[in-house]
């Protein structure tokens, strides 16, 4: 339970996914907590973090700044799911409702960079679902 309370007060942490070759890569995300116990993100579906979850689901998560810097507070093993359809639509309402109008710029961000045809916004969303290992 303290780990939930911890990451549902953060308002960016690192997600670490893992290449095929064991090594870590960090990128700070937004999380919103979600039914269960679990924790979600959006991403783009052939963003790096999309790639690496798909050959293994193997993260960690841990509290950070909004550059990914000053690296805070515990570090929780778990394993991550990309998501589509329904319950991506609710990782996007959960985030909505966290992050109010800075989700809601972004969204407007990425749609006008889609349509000029920006790459780093041209994939699909996908939802990342997160589940916390028993400890």
């Amino acid at each position: 339970m303290l780990a939930v309370m911890s990451l549902e007060n953060e308002k960016y942490v690192l997600f670490t996914t893992f290449r095929r070759d064991g090594r870590a890569v960090s990128t700070p995300v937004w999380l919103v907590p979600m039914p269960d116990g679990e924790f979600a993100f959006s991403t783009g579906s052939e963003s790096g973090k999309a790639k690496r979850l798909r050959h293994t689901p193997r993260v960690t998560l841990q509290g950070c700044d909004r550059s990914g810097g000053d690296a805070h507070g515990p570090v929780y093993e778990a394993q991550a799911r990309l998501v589509t359809g329904t319950e991506l639509a609710q990782v996007r309402a959960a985030i909505t409702a966290k992050y109010g109008a800075m989700a809601t710029a972004l969204g407007v961000a990425e749609s006008v960079a889609k349509r000029i045809g920006a790459k780093r916004f041209g994939s699909e969303r996908v939802g990342v679902v997160i589940s916390l290992n028993a400890r």
